[in-house]
């Protein structure tokens, strides 16, 4: 019998998204199979909560550089790891950059542009 798992409020999405990411950044070939069916359900009510109650859309922008990027990684379902070396950056680094702790250098938002494909006028109006 398949599990369920819902997300019942923002609070709790957030949440399931650190562990979604915690369990990401630990490796597709290092997790258990327990972890790898949790990873799965909490994935799955993640997009469920998204498309119900945050109402992603085709044109939805998010209000702030940091809030992009996330955005990106959940599109192309990457880690913050995997994230890191595509832009060239230490995980402390861009864990700052992403809870705003930090601004983004120069280059951070050369590779932004380049690997994510973030679109240049989105990134100087939100630097």
């Amino acid at each position: 019998m398949k599990r369920e798992f819902a997300i019942s409020s923002k609070k709790h999405y957030h949440e399931t998204m650190v562990n979604i990411y915690e369990l990401m950044n630990k490796g597709e070939e290092n997790l258990t199979n327990a972890e790898r069916k949790k990873l799965g359900l909490m994935v799955n009510a993640a997009e469920k909560f998204e498309d119900e109650t945050i109402g992603l859309r085709p044109d939805f922008k998010p209000a702030s550089l940091p809030d992009m990027v996330r955005l990106v990684m959940l599109e192309k379902k990457i880690s913050q790891a995997t994230l890191a070396e595509m832009l060239k950056v230490g995980r402390p680094k861009l864990s700052q950059i992403l809870n705003g702790k930090r601004k983004p250098d120069l280059e951070f938002l050369k590779l932004a542009y380049k690997k994510l494909k973030i679109d240049p006028t989105f990134i100087l109006e939100h630097i």
